[in-house]
């Protein structure tokens, strides 16, 4: 039976008998609230008199976890000219996407959606992360979109098949993951709702990837159009029944870290400016943003746009969410539909933890059940067997009722008969009657 042991968030080497100190005892505690319905009933807690090390594992993880590294794939989706190259290269503070050029008039347009990725292994303080971003480059810019969705969930549905191809290899070292972790999707600042392009896209991979939605160019609105636009984006999200990634909250956070949650779950859809350029300010500062005659506006400014909180949920807080869920969530949810659809099917009862004492008295009452089924099914059998016999031998006895019947009949003649025939003796009559000779001899004459 295993022992649990409640650890404090600032260690145990100052309480009694330190890491050099003698062995530490263990004091069973009497805390039992809640355990039968949580499963736990048969688990001892006991409380630590002295520094064990175990405390230590997260460190361990952290130096396991950087010696690694780390990998981190994102989507972009969206109209062109809404600026995704420009804010990718803002998030990460690199120049993932050179400056793109426009084509011109007479060149050639591309007339389906394509699917790029860019790599990069960039680095900030020790910490290594390989970077992918897939983007999507004729979204929306035909006149006929329909379907346009199509290549994109084609692309990512061969991303989970590829990561199930590799789960399903006999060598199982190197599995790369290169499935979209989080999906950045730019809508076009109008200022009214989403448009049926936005809904089917995002009804059509919200089962998929982590939808994350995006106000473009967010300084072409005023501070309320820009409250009254994010209203109507989560009026119509919550109508289609579409699930956008929500910063997730554990127990016993502490407030500020709540706070934090709630503050970037309230600019949800993020209304940003991108911009990679460094301007000047009236009052002297140089600083990322967009310089207009009216003004400038600072990309880091959380006052002028939430660039700020994006960064902060999609890297800084919230990026090993963004991988658990799309790993827990999204991929097993697909992988179960894709192995069903092929036929294979999963033993509920395979890996499935069973009380000893549960598991015999799950047997004794199936036994109980199987040994009711087949005394019912024997009464049966018997009921059945005495009824045929029974009309058997009902049968039987018409039959010699009737054959009785018939040789009493028989014998009530005869007697009849006999008796009709001793009168008849006793009477002097013939038994027979006389017959009168009517016949006449052949050569003698009436006289």
């Amino acid at each position: 039976m295993a022992d649990s042991y409640p650890s404090s968030r600032n260690g145990d080497a100052t309480s009694n008998g330190g890491p050099n100190g003698s062995s530490p005892s263990l004091v069973p505690t009497t805390n039992t609230a809640n355990t039968a319905g949580a499963g736990l009933s048969n688990v001892i807690r006991k409380k630590l008199m002295g520094y064990v090390g175990f405390a230590n594992l997260p460190n361990q993880v952290h130096r396991k976890s950087v010696r690694k590294g780390f990998q981190f794939t994102a989507m972009v989706v969206g109209e062109s000219g809404l600026g995704k190259s420009t804010l990718i290269n803002t998030l990460f503070n690199t120049t993932l996407y050179p400056p793109k050029e426009p084509l011109p008039p007479a060149a050639e347009r591309p007339k389906t959606v394509a699917i790029e990725s860019i790599g990069a292994d960039i680095e900030e303080n020790g910490v290594r992360l390989h970077l992918t971003v897939v983007d999507t480059p004729g979204f929306g810019d035909f006149v006929n979109n329909d379907d346009s969705w199509k290549p994109i969930v084609e692309n990512i549905e061969s991303r989970f098949d590829s990561y199930l191809e590799q789960e399903n290899r006999v060598n199982r070292i190197k599995i790369v993951d290169n499935r979209v972790h989080a999906c950045l999707y730019f809508i076009q600042p109008t200022g009214h709702s989403l448009k049926q392009l936005d809904i089917e896209f995002m009804r059509r991979l919200h089962t998929k990837v982590n939808l994350i939605p995006i106000i473009a160019k967010a300084d072409t609105l005023t501070d309320e159009e820009v409250a009254e636009f994010k209203e109507r984006i989560l009026a119509d999200i919550a109508h289609h029944n579409i699930h956008i990634f929500q910063a997730p909250t554990y127990e016993n956070e502490d407030e500020e870290t709540l706070a934090e949650a709630e503050e970037i779950a309230s600019k949800i859809p993020f209304a940003v400016v991108g911009s990679d350029k460094l301007v000047d300010t009236p009052d002297g500062r140089q600083v990322r943003g967009r310089a207009y005659p009216w003004g400038v506006v600072e990309v880091d400014n959380e006052e002028h746009c939430d660039f700020v909180k994006l960064r902060q949920m999609l890297v800084r807080t919230y990026m090993e969410e963004l991988r658990e869920y799309t790993n827990d969530v999204l991929y097993e949810n697909w992988r179960t539909e894709k192995l069903l659809s092929m036929g294979v099917a999963q033993d509920s009862s395979v890996f499935k933890e069973i009380n000893p004492a549960a598991r015999l008295q799950e047997e004794r009452v199936l036994h109980e059940a199987k040994l009711a089924k087949m005394e019912a099914e024997m009464k049966m059998v018997f009921q059945q067997k005495v009824q045929e016999k029974e009309a058997k031998l009902k049968q039987s006895e018409e039959e010699l009722y009737a054959r009785h019947k018939e040789m009493k009949d028989a014998l009530e003649k005869q007697r009849i008969d006999l008796e009709d025939k001793k009168r008849k003796i006793e009477s002097g009559r013939p038994l027979t009657p006389e017959k009168s000779s009517t016949t006449r001899k052949k050569g003698f004459l009436r006289t």
